[in-house]
């Protein structure tokens, strides 16, 4: 008899006019017990009606969730987890509740985890693919819940998915990929992912990078982000009371071959295509470039010839992002700086970007990247070719720049570059006023503390020049050293009082 009125009442619940007089009978409160049924077919029923009357009532779903609806939704999943009828009404329930943060909060309290991932992984039609979906999506934005599913092995479904999908071109499918990359992004936000999480993901990156599917080349493209983001240099995440470096997926996606990908991307990109997808791919690409171990792979693999060869580009955005990664590869790589200190075409290319005024972002990029060359070469060959295309005077002008990090890498380059041939820099030096450029950084009170320092680490390579110890002491730098053995920083005053001395021919 129960049975009988539960499906009378589901069935007349699907009548919208019919919905307020259910309500007000609180028909409602008087089916959830029935949820606790072991008969299936009363379950199927009371579970209809109830979806029905409440559907598009966020007081009533409110009032449901109150009444602890949640934890006999949650089991009637897990105990009939083969019923497709039973699943799929447990589903559409869930489904409608999820975006309540007190449903988020109940379920967090229950295994539901376990049982959508199991749901997602058995799922043989993408009607039941598209719930599983949309209730993830929902539970995903709670970082509990985020945990659960990590945990329960979510990740790895996904990625099961996404390869058994790459090569359709059905609109169905592409709904998949689209819905389950939707729900990897929202994955990554949460730092639990990158504890538990990326090794999967990271393994098929390349493959979606690849895939037909557009939706997912775009949706690749910020995976790749938000992993270089939360991935650089001494980044790590805590994760259950202990910090989790997070640098490894850097790290293996370049094994796997990400950056040929990406890089192949990029070359059909480069001129014309989708400019979200190119800025995506560059900001990954100099990323990757930044873990010593990587440089030495792109290095050894050629990533610096392909990145020149794109260069190419009249785009600026495209060579301010390109130039910057050819800098993370140079960075504290001297084999790296060598083979790119002694090509003439990038030294060129480079000098001519240095005078591009209207692009100050690939002019300063390209000013440091001659700066990086420098300051991790250590040949004699590649000093040279620096000042034979011309590109010492922009360094010597960027000792001067606004930015305090860019004047640092500058003089710190001029030193070493000093150390290893002064003569071959004397006559530039002399005629772009490298010691009076010096002399007025010295003398500035508003110059930081750390560029006093090298300028003065500069000048002592200098003073190895008669020519331009000459200019030093004519230009009375004698005077402010002395001043600065009193400054406030004791760096400085160390530095002022070893200059002295190098001056005075003391050591």
């Amino acid at each position: 008899c129960a049975v009988k009125a539960a499906q009378v009442l589901s069935e007349i619940a699907k009548n919208d006019e019919m919905k307020k007089p259910c309500i007000e009978a609180d028909l409602v409160l008087t089916l959830i017990p029935l949820l606790e049924s072991t008969d299936q077919e009363m379950l199927l029923h009371a579970g209809r009606a109830i979806g029905r009357i409440c559907y598009d009532n966020r007081d009533l779903q409110e009032e449901l969730v109150k009444v602890g609806v949640i934890t006999s939704l949650v089991r009637i999943l897990t105990d009939y987890a083969e019923s497709e009828p039973l699943v799929h009404v447990d589903l559409l329930a869930l489904c409608n509740l999820a975006d309540l943060d007190t449903a988020k909060e109940a379920l967090s309290k229950t295994k539901v985890a376990e049982q959508l991932v199991k749901q997602l992984r058995r799922a043989e039609n993408h009607e039941r693919l598209e719930i599983v979906f949309e209730v993830l999506q929902a539970l995903a934005e709670n970082d509990a819940l985020k945990v659960q599913l990590v945990e329960a092995g979510v990740q790895e479904v996904l990625s099961e998915i996404l390869l058994r999908l790459r090569g359709s071109s059905q609109a169905e499918d592409t709904c998949v990929v689209k819905a389950a990359s939707d729900l990897i992004v929202s994955l990554l936000l949460g730092e639990v992912f990158f504890a538990k999480g990326c090794s999967n993901i990271s393994q098929n990156v390349g493959t979606c990078i690849t895939s037909k599917h557009m939706q997912l080349q775009r949706r690749e493209q910020q995976l790749l982000l938000i992993l270089q983001k939360n991935g650089k240099v001494g980044h790590s995440l805590h994760f259950k009371d202990r910090k989790v470096p997070v640098y490894g997926n850097c790290v293996r996606m370049v094994q796997l071959g990400v950056i040929h990908q990406l890089l192949d991307l990029l070359e059909k990109h480069v001129e014309s295509g989708d400019i979200s997808v190119q800025h995506a791919a560059l900001s990954a690409l100099r990323n990757l470039a930044i873990p010593v171990v990587n440089k030495v792979q792109m290095l050894e693999e050629g990533v610096a010839e392909r990145i020149q060869a794109l260069l190419r580009s009249e785009m600026p955005p495209v060579q301010f992002k390109l130039l910057g990664t050819l800098r993370m590869l140079a960075d504290v790589q001297a084999d790296a700086a060598e083979i790119l200190g002694q090509d003439p075409m990038l030294l060129n290319r480079l000098v001519q970007w240095c005078n591009a005024n209207e692009h100050t972002g690939v002019r300063g990029e390209a000013n440091r990247l001659l700066a990086s060359i420098l300051r991790h070469n250590r040949s004699q060959e590649v000093v040279k070719a620096i000042q034979e295309a011309q590109g010492v005077k922009h360094l010597v002008s960027m000792t001067t720049s606004e930015h305090a990090a860019m004047q640092n890498e500058a003089l710190n380059a001029l030193a070493i570059a000093s150390a290893i041939d002064l003569e071959t820099l004397e006559g530039t030096f002399k005629e772009a006023q490298l010691v009076q450029s010096l002399h007025k950084l010295l003398q500035d009170d508003n110059t930081s503390p750390e560029v006093k320092y090298n300028s003065m680490g500069l000048l002592c390579s200098l003073l190895n020049s008669g020519d331009l110890r000459q200019e030093i002491e004519e230009d009375k730098i004698k005077e402010t050293l002395e001043q600065l053995c009193s400054h406030s920083n004791a760096n400085v005053v160390k530095e002022a009082v070893t200059t002295l001395q190098v001056l005075r021919g003391e050591t």
